[in-house]
């Protein structure tokens, strides 16, 4: 019989990327040092072999699936790989008769459930006698919060490990290592930049396999001959679908496209404004934090000369919450559109600023007896709310009473402008002073 010597790429590319280089150790293990690091708590589980049910709470591609199977290898236990997705309560029970009878021969099994929030609660309530008399140590896998998807019953018995988002640099070790990797692209002499693989990282948004499945792709399409890939720019764009305008969440440009966005709203610049914005949000930033800098822009910025702008701020942030990207993207441009025509004071956050200053740098003198409450009769003898005007017995509504402590009893720090509102406020604020020196 003739031998036929096969392709090198028969056995390097059997199967994707992120499988052939999953870790086989918590030493090769990525990420989650909250948990895992050096004298963390499941890591000592770990290697004490105190291995209990526990629930593995976070996003898609952090690890959850290969955490377990790291666990199984290092407890020398039968590991049982289990979808929520695929089986039902007929293929839960044989699972756990198989595992009683591991139990007699002295195997322990750990039972892995993906996505173990789609089981309904009764299905789920099927792992409980095993779990409860030792037959299967459960690890459950779930994308959604365990408090409100996993049965009371079933998660009272288990220790819920919240596991976060990798960092960008955590994917970016993880693409270098694929790259270096015999199980990985080590057969290949693969040229891409640094930058590149750090808009792979950023695109991935902290998930694992899609970082993978995209430097897969990009580094088989651009393989020039048997040994050497030259990725291209164009080809990552292609990959991840769009042109890379991704950006550091935690990088320069992060702050310097928001405070572009700031600064355009500030200046009542309404085409400049919707720009940056675009760029923001196509960029693949969370639109909530967007949001949440337009509600603070609402008041820095705009404050009494339109109060409507919080309000708009607000419902731009829960319409975002509600319906997310892309959707929510025009009912950002509506708030940005408000801010940005909207008239503009920054008197709010100049007075509280003037405020804080005295509050840190001047003698915390005590609350005066007349503002303070006296619910007891020491407090009523020692003077407390002795002197007190209720302003509502008043014609005016208002009284000469001083509310500042003695050092600061001058001492003025809102000063209203002339725009929108605000202008009203000003000689609502006149008049009271009026009021108050004439009494």
């Amino acid at each position: 019989m003739d031998y036929v010597q096969g392709s090198m790429f028969d056995k390097k590319v059997s199967s994707p990327l992120a499988d052939r280089i999953r870790p086989n150790n918590l030493e090769e293990y990525i990420g989650q040092k909250h948990i895992l690091g050096k004298g963390k708590i499941l890591r000592n589980l770990i290697y004490t072999d105190n291995i209990s049910s526990m629930i593995f709470w976070g996003p898609p591609g952090v690890g959850k699936t290969t955490l377990a199977r790291i666990i199984a290898s290092a407890t020398k236990a039968k590991f049982i790989n289990f979808s929520a997705t695929t089986s039902g309560v007929k293929e839960i029970k044989e699972v756990m008769a198989a595992a009683k009878k591991n139990r007699r021969m002295g195997i322990r099994t750990i039972l892995f459930v993906d996505e173990i929030h789609r089981f309904n609660k009764a299905q789920q309530d099927t792992f409980l006698p095993a779990v409860e008399n030792g037959d299967v140590i459960l690890i459950g896998a779930t994308t959604e919060n365990p408090s409100f998807e996993i049965n009371s019953a079933l998660l009272s018995r288990c220790r819920v490990f919240v596991l976060h988002p990798l960092t960008t640099g955590d994917i970016v070790q993880l693409l270098k290592r694929a790259i270096e990797d015999k199980r990985g692209f080590g057969y290949l002499k693969v040229n891409i930049t640094d930058d590149m693989l750090k808009t792979i990282a950023i695109y991935s948004n902290g998930d694992a396999r899609r970082a993978l499945n995209v430097l897969e792709i990009a580094v088989m399409s651009c393989i020039d001959n048997v040994s050497t890939s030259n990725v291209t720019e164009e080809a990552i764009e292609q990959c991840i679908g769009k042109k890379t305008l991704l950006y550091d969440k935690n990088g320069e440009e992060h702050y310097n496209l928001i405070s572009a966005l700031h600064k355009s709203m500030r200046n009542s610049d309404t085409d400049a404004s919707v720009y940056w914005l675009a760029r923001i949000l196509e960029s693949g930033e969370d639109p909530l934090y967007v949001a949440r800098r337009i509600i603070r822009f609402s008041s820095e910025d705009i404050g009494m000369a339109d109060p409507k702008a919080m309000e708009v701020a607000v419902s731009a942030y829960n319409a975002a919450h509600f319906i997310g990207m892309p959707e929510c993207s025009v009912n950002l441009t509506e708030a940005v559109v408000y801010m940005s025509s909207a008239p503009k004071s920054n008197s709010l956050y100049r007075a509280y600023n003037s405020a804080k200053k005295d509050a840190l740098d001047t003698i915390s003198q005590g609350v005066p007896l007349h503002l303070r409450n006296a619910p007891t009769k020491l407090m009523h003898d020692l003077g407390y709310g002795k002197g007190y005007k209720y302003a509502h017995n008043f014609a005016e509504k208002t009284t000469d009473m001083q509310c500042l402590p003695d050092n600061l009893r001058d001492r003025q720090y809102y000063f209203p402008s002339d725009e929108g509102f605000e202008k009203k406020v000003k000689e609502r604020l006149l008049n009271i002073r009026k009021i108050k020196s004439k009494h």
